[in-house]
């Protein structure tokens, strides 16, 4: 929790320090502006794609099939078009990488060995495709 706590103290910092930086580069009124754009791209793009996850976890489960991978993509979905919503050039970086399908495909793996991990000892059984 601590190590938890001192990232986003972390993030908090060099978000500041980015948006000195590119306030001085491009002005504080584009720079607002900037933030701006980025959280109202985020919080739609998050809308569109989390929709379609939805509809492929009913698909899923109309179908059949667990629906873990879905479920673990529309849970990246949601925090990478939260992460866009928050102010801040770098947590809109991460989100967009949760939020594109090319890179979400490089974060599942370590996602299902995180989950593995903690699930080592429970009957859970995570399915992958």
């Amino acid at each position: 929790m601590k190590k938890l706590l001192w990232g986003l103290l972390a993030l908090g910092f060099a978000e500041i320090a980015l948006f000195i930086i590119i306030g001085k580069a491009i002005g504080v009124f584009y720079t607002l502006l900037l933030i701006v754009l980025t959280s109202v791209v985020g919080v739609f793009i998050a809308k569109q794609r989390g929709m379609k996850s939805y509809k492929d976890i009913q698909k899923s489960i109309q179908q059949g099939q667990p629906p873990g991978v879905a479920m673990i993509e529309t849970f990246m979905i949601f925090i990478g078009g939260m992460l866009m919503a928050f102010p801040g050039f770098i947590t809109d970086v991460i989100g967009l990488l949760f939020v594109l399908g090319i890179t979400r495909n490089i974060f599942k793996p370590l996602i299902f060995y995180f989950l593995r991990k903690k699930m080592k000892t429970s009957n859970v059984i995570i399915v992958q495709r």
